[in-house]
């Protein structure tokens, strides 16, 4: 006996230029019938949250799936899956398609190569499959847009929730966004961690999907456009408090990475201003809370 709720999409030529669309949502639990041997043309992202089953490689190993955990579906992939004998297992599944599927699979949000990944929980992937759901009510005129967007929430809750690599549990990706602004080497940082170059790329890759360069990049420029939006500070101080003794590399960095010169991004979106609501940049790890203006 089992249960099954499902609803298809076909999205137009706009919202495929969304980068990523829906093209379908399910919620099944109980013993469920397999699936496959099958060959799909798109991704799909299988979330099972309670029970167990297998998954069949295509060369012919099988492989426990044990929830939480999620199977991940690729295109021209042969997959055959199903819930163990009993109970079943509960799943949510996910279709989808778009040009930035190649980016999030660079970035690690998406792995061809690991078809079942362990979980922590599916908390975070149960509320965006929700909001997919929710929002295939018929003649709702948001559809493909609010269902896009559900997906790429869906790719970060599953990333967040993969037991290998949770986010925030990374001492590396914390040493290393503590140490940003220190004047250090990519050789010097894995020193410091007692790694070597190799070892570090390795880790960050895994842990953010980038180098240790451009993980270090993006936090000093992070940084830097704060500065100079809401402060006064000379250009050389900015290049200075992200790590930079340099000032005239500092901007052609900036320049290179950012499209535009520091002083031209202050003139455009600088906001210190007189009578302004704060003086100075607010910590990045206390941001204020947003809500209503406390009563006089």
């Amino acid at each position: 006996m089992y249960h099954t709720w499902m609803r298809y999409f076909t999205p137009g030529p706009v919202h495929h230029r969304l980068g990523l669309v829906c093209l379908g949502v399910g919620l099944q639990h109980g013993a469920l019938p397999p699936v496959g041997p099958r060959t799909l043309d798109h991704h799909v992202a299988v979330v099972v949250s309670a029970g167990a089953g297998w998954y069949r490689t295509p060369d012919g190993r099988t492989r426990p799936v044990i929830a939480p955990a999620l199977l991940w579906l690729t295109p021209g992939t042969p997959h055959h899956y199903g819930a163990g004998h009993g109970a079943g297992w509960d799943e949510a599944f996910v279709d989808f398609t778009g040009t930035a599927v190649g980016a999030y699979t660079e970035l690690g949000y998406i792995e061809p190569e690991r078809p079942v990944v362990p979980l922590t929980d599916t908390t975070g992937a149960r509320a965006a499959v929700t909001r997919i759901a929710r929002a295939a009510r018929r003649g709702n005129p948001l559809l493909e847009v609010e269902t896009s967007a559900a997906v790429h929430e869906l790719l970060v809750a599953l990333r967040r929730a993969r037991a290998d690599t949770a986010t925030g549990a990374d001492p590396v990706l914390a040493a290393l966004a503590r140490d940003a602004f220190l004047p250090l080497s990519v050789t010097q940082h894995a020193a410091r961690h007692g790694m070597t170059p190799a070892e570090l790329r390795t880790a960050v890759r895994r842990g953010a999907g980038c180098s240790p360069k451009d993980y270090l990049l993006g936090i000093r420029l992070g940084r830097a456009k704060e500065l100079l939006a809401a402060t006064e500070l000379p250009v050389a101080a900015v290049a200075r408090r992200v790590g930079y003794d340099d000032p005239a590399y500092f901007s052609r960095l900036f320049t290179r990475r950012v499209g535009t010169a520091p002083v031209r991004f202050r003139e455009r979106v600088g906001r210190a201003l007189p009578g302004g609501w704060s003086d100075r940049v607010p910590d990045p790890e206390h941001p204020p809370v947003i809500g209503s203006r406390p009563s006089a």
